[in-house]
């Protein structure tokens, strides 16, 4: 491969793209920022197109415009695999004997292309094209290739081949090995994670039943039915989906976990699978874990304005805890990592103690608890303390053991974040005094305890005024018929909610502060009643009350709120 004895900044400056000074003040720029010149040019507004035809000219490579006519028919994905394509952003074109023509946007990295004359055993024919028209070309590729079925049409006909279903019906065959990607199990499998993915699922359920196997996704909090497929298929999905979780395919005694992450356009997808043992075959849950749902900021979480003001103010407190309740999907997580997401700063030591591990966090010393090995919640406050750390995150409040060590360092001058499995925010309370903490220590270590629930949103582009709201439901959530009147909204259902009428979901709050009259209170472990009066009293805004504020703004339905709230009286 002839390199042109020309520089990059030449070439630019010979064809009149850029000057002499520019050249120069790009390669100051490169020089101080550790970047390639081509890049600090692009970042000063010279064209990604003309720095890609330069380097092409200096390399003495062939440029290709791959937004031409006819040249995207030349591309042929299948020479390689897709992981590389993905990974290192390089098209093959053609392969003519030991040769392959291969497009690349780097000419300069050497290693990359001596290790995949190594992995794909060939020679390397380069051509040129521009990173951006590349990434493009791959992300209309994937688009193509996992599309969505259409709801009323089954994944099996889309997926399977009617001419090789007959490979379906034994348990362990070559369907469901990890490099046939051309299998049947295998595209049925894809299929369904990729459509969950684009579906805005958190959960899917695999569920072998009597004569079929139940594929229900979870959207916004409810499951939907997506497919039934046939009986003689459960073995191949159910082995399929752990292997890829790493899971032992033989044993179907006993629960296991695992985990698989994959690519679904361009983003990468973790799913934490579970295999439970049931009466018709294992069922398997795969809960879908998105790096960017934890990073959506405090504001657009559901806080009504005073309620993030509040909020705010507790996380930036020196000492202390914070609890979050609720009950299994509330949201709880993710409000937490959201609050740390605030606080991961340079000059605060942030450590976690998880079971598991769901999202990773750069600048966050996050810890794993290993009950088998004896690395429980216990040894690891118990370590973290000796780490000297400003904040701790402990993943859920257990046990009355997990309960003192978090109170010991709170008092100690930490701040303490966990969460706790309570109805209310009031109910945290005695619930720590019945585990067996003594009151005192409860009462003089929690600086605020937050309730919260999920209630679905309605969609944006599809919901209209109710002319006549429900009166049984604003009844049971305390809006009266004036209130009502133009400002209850109604879910009707279009293309981009799927005809549910929701789309996406919110959280409605209870924020407790601590104050002398409830620490009293603790202390002298008073009823779950009288606490809660002095704090309503004290000004905390009940779930049922916030989720109001939220259907008279039009954001989601009274019904919704009496559903999520369990308000009395719904029957």
């Amino acid at each position: 491969m002839a390199r042109s004895k020309k520089k990059l900044g030449e070439i630019l400056v010979g064809w009149g793209v850029v000057t002499q000074d520019q050249v120069e003040a790009a390669a100051g720029k490169a020089k101080t920022s550790g970047k390639k010149l081509g890049d600090a040019l692009m970042e000063a507004g010279v064209p990604e197109e003309q720095i890609a035809k330069a380097l092409a000219n200096q390399f003495g490579l062939e440029y290709v415009d791959l937004s031409s006519n006819g040249v995207a028919a030349q591309v042929n994905m299948k020479l390689i695999p897709e992981e590389l394509v993905k990974k290192h952003l390089i098209l093959p074109m053609a392969k003519n004997g030991r040769t392959l023509q291969l497009i690349v946007h780097d000419p300069g990295n050497l290693e990359l292309f001596d290790t995949l004359r190594f992995r794909l055993s060939t020679d390397l024919e380069l051509r040129l094209s521009s990173r951006s028209q590349i990434r493009k070309f791959i992300e209309n590729a994937s688009a193509k290739t996992t599309k969505l079925v259409d709801p009323n049409q089954s994944l099996v006909s889309e997926s399977i081949d009617k001419s090789v279903d007959k490979s379906v019906d034994k348990s362990m065959d070559k369907s469901i090995d990890i490099t046939g990607e051309d299998a049947p199990i295998v595209r049925l499998v894809q299929r369904i994670l990729a459509e969950a993915v684009k579906m805005r699922a958190s959960d899917i359920h695999i569920e072998p039943m009597a004569d079929r196997v139940r594929l229900r996704y979870r959207i916004d909090g409810v499951c939907m039915e997506r497919d039934n497929l046939p009986k003689r298929m459960q073995n191949s999905v159910l082995s399929r989906v752990k292997l890829m979780a790493g899971m032992n395919i033989a044993e179907k005694r006993v629960p296991q976990d695992g985990r698989i992450k994959i690519t679904v356009d361009e983003t990468t997808i973790d799913f934490r699978v579970s295999a439970c043992p049931c009466y018709h075959g294992e069922s398997v849950v795969l809960r879908i874990l998105r790096p960017d749902s934890v990073k959506i900021g405090l504001v657009n979480l559901g806080f009504e304005e005073d309620s993030l003001a509040v909020f705010n103010k507790i996380i930036r407190k020196p000492n202390g805890i914070f609890l979050v309740t609720g009950p299994t999907g509330s949201g709880k997580t993710t409000t937490l990592y959201s609050a740390l997401d605030v606080l991961n700063r340079p000059d605060k030591k942030i450590i976690t103690a998880e079971d598991p591990i769901e999202y990773n966090f750069r600048g966050i010393n996050q810890c794993q608890v290993r009950d088998k090995i004896g690395l429980t919640f216990q040894v690891i406050l118990k370590t973290m303390l000796r780490q000297a750390p400003n904040i701790i995150l402990v993943g859920e409040i257990r046990d009355r053991e997990v309960a003192e060590i978090a109170i010991q360092a709170a008092l100690t001058g930490h701040l303490v974040f966990s969460t706790l499995h309570t109805n209310d925010a009031p109910g945290a309370i005695t619930r720590l005094i019945d585990m067996g903490v003594k009151p005192f220590l409860v009462a003089s270590a929690i600086q605020a305890i937050m309730a919260q629930r999920l209630v679905r949103t309605l969609c944006g582009q599809c919901k209209q005024i109710n002319p006549e709201p429900d009166e049984k439901y604003c009844s049971l959530i305390n809006v009266s018929k004036e209130e009502a009147a133009g400002r209850v909204y109604m879910p009707v259902g279009c293309s981009n909610c799927n005809s549910v009428g929701y789309r996406g979901r919110k959280g409605i709050y209870e924020m407790m502060l601590m104050n002398a009259e409830i620490r009293e209170l603790a202390f002298k472990q008073e009823p779950l009643v009288k606490i809660r009066q002095a704090a309503i009293a004290n000004g905390m805004r009940t779930l049922m009350e916030d989720g109001k504020l939220k259907v008279l703004k039009g954001i989601t339905t009274p019904d919704e709120i009496a559903r999520v709230a369990q308000v009395e009286g719904l029957s």
